[in-house]
């Protein structure tokens, strides 16, 4: 998966001497029996774009809710640069928050919206201007200054609400699905925006979103959450190549996960027989397994290869192509072992072929190396 970041900030939350701009400390929140949030704890340092990802009612939005203000812990403690805000109320944090609605003021001018919190706040009307001026050629939208949200298009108006939320250069903004609402097209461009924007201000960005791949594209690193627990914090790097259960491997792109069980371990490779595969894979994993252990052997469908007869490589199976999706730069193959498992695998399109060089069921030998693959034993 792409990744938009230049570079991956990780020094900041791997130095231990390192103080996180946001310390959440065990935090829980319970609406009746439920637990929305149920004992988390997270270190956000200052600088990074952070992404709280997960499924629809995961509790990713609630603990965002909680860092504004708009929400209050059953449990735990949330602190800002070193103070405890838990109950401080959202006014008195240095915090802002861009709402998924945008909740743009529909009867002022998209200069009136932006400075809406700054004439709140008792900034002089000269300052004020200048600051509107700052933030609109910031989100690049000088021209629309004088004109009506209901005058403006979806991703103008998500501008506006990036504008008025940054207008009061907050320590932190907070980012409810922000794209959720545009196109595709516009979608992957106002990625680059936000990305842009956060490393030239310096601010602490933190998004919430469903959709792993903004996820991956825009964040120095991601929490993942599954029933409001984190399952793995990581740079979305380690997040794919190295997912540490089933869930985060199957939430986080398409994968194959293979059922068996290791059968021997010498130095670093490990033997394990699967009745998925039919047969006996290998895989190299630098931690001890026993032999009995039930794991699942996780690899991810590009490093999945067709494999001719000459060609000697640690995994090999054999199996028939079913299902064939056409994705214009790639093509997806759904192969069928004779065990009844389904392998996806992709090819490149690299060519502009008239014919496809591969059609249902064709019999194909599919193949990969033992360190292309990783080892699940949750």
């Amino acid at each position: 998966m792409p990744s938009l970041r230049q570079f991956t900030p990780e020094a900041a939350w791997q130095a231990p001497e390192g103080e996180p701009i946001i310390r959440i400390e065990n935090v829980s929140k319970r609406f009746g029996e439920l637990y929305a949030v149920d004992d988390i704890s997270l270190d956000i340092h200052s600088g990074e774009f952070f992404s709280l990802l997960g499924p629809s009612g995961c509790g990713k939005t609630t603990l965002l809710r909680m860092l504004a203000g708009f929400e209050m812990p059953t449990e735990g403690k949330i602190y800002i640069d070193g103070q405890d805000i838990t109950q401080v109320p959202p006014y008195e944090r240095p915090v802002n928050m861009m709402f998924q609605s945008y909740a743009l003021f529909p009867h002022m001018s998209v200069a009136d919206n932006i400075a809406f919190g700054l004439k709140q706040e008792g900034m002089p009307k000269a300052q004020r201007q200048e600051r509107v001026r700052e933030m609109l050629s910031l989100v690049q939208i000088d021209k629309l200054a004088a004109r009506k949200p209901h005058q403006l298009s979806g991703g103008q108006r998500q501008r506006v609400a990036l504008a008025r939320a940054l207008a009061k250069h907050p320590k932190i903004l907070l980012l409810d699905e922000p794209l959720g609402a545009l196109d595709k097209k516009l979608r992957e461009q106002t990625q680059f925006e936000l990305v842009n924007i956060q490393e030239r201000l310096g601010i602490t960005f933190i998004i919430v979103t469903h959709d792993q791949e903004e996820a991956m594209t825009m964040s120095s690193r991601i929490a993942l959450l599954r029933d409001g627990r984190v399952e793995q914090v990581d740079p979305p790097h380690r997040l794919y190549e190295y997912p540490n259960s089933r869930y985060a491997a199957d939430f986080i792109g398409s994968i194959n996960l293979i059922d068996g069980y290791v059968i021997s371990q010498e130095d670093n490779r490990v033997q394990i027989r699967s009745e998925d595969a039919g047969c006996d894979l290998e895989v190299i994993h630098s931690q001890p397994l026993i032999a009995g252990t039930q794991v699942t052997l996780a690899v991810r469908p590009e490093k999945v290869r067709l494999q001719t007869e000459g060609n000697a490589i640690a995994n090999r199976l054999t199996g028939v192509i079913k299902e064939i999706a056409y994705l214009g730069d790639v093509s997806i193959y759904h192969v069928e072992l004779p065990t009844g498992k389904r392998i996806q695998f992709t090819q490149s399109n690299i060519q502009a072929l008239a014919e496809q060089p591969l059609s249902w069921e064709d019999e194909v030998v599919l193949g990969w190396p033992a360190n292309s693959c990783g080892v699940l034993t949750q």
